[in-house]
């Protein structure tokens, strides 16, 4: 880790703590050059999952596609980022549960609707629409009176 000041090489933790939802931790580092402190987040990551796309197409997993895809649904909604990351985390944690080295994204979609469902329901039902290419008033109907 770099010191962000003198970019020195040389740096040391001083404290780490876990994040309230235990899925990350916090690094608090001191460069040994200028004794500059500064904090890190060490945060789990998903390797080694492949997606399968509708089309059969095979990519490497790419946790900010589910969050820009999230994040546009939330446009203008208000939410707090913590919430935010907790959410990605728990959507990554059941990928992981599923405990394959692929999965389709027909699958993720459906993780990211049912946690979107608890999260934000205007943002869930703009999820949908798209997600699940709603082509008559009546499908969307039925979408929101499920809520």
């Amino acid at each position: 880790m770099h010191c962000p000041v003198c970019n020195s090489k040389e740096t040391k933790v001083v404290d780490s703590r876990l994040t309230q939802d235990s899925f990350a931790v916090r690094r608090r580092r001191e460069c040994t050059k200028c004794q500059y402190r500064f904090s890190t987040m060490e945060e789990m990551e998903l390797l080694d999952i492949i997606v399968v796309k509708n089309n059969g197409k095979r990519e490497t997993y790419a946790r900010t596609k589910i969050e820009k895809g999230i994040m546009h649904s939330l446009s203008k909604r208000p939410f707090l980022q913590e919430s935010f990351d907790r959410m990605i985390h728990n959507i990554e944690r059941d990928i992981q549960k599923r405990n394959k080295r692929e999965i389709a994204s027909k699958e993720i979609g459906e993780l990211v609707m049912k946690h979107l469902k608890k999260f934000d329901k205007i943002a869930y039902i703009r999820f949908a629409s798209i997600y699940r290419a709603f082509e008559d008033v009546s499908n969307f109907k039925k979408e929101v009176n499920s809520l």
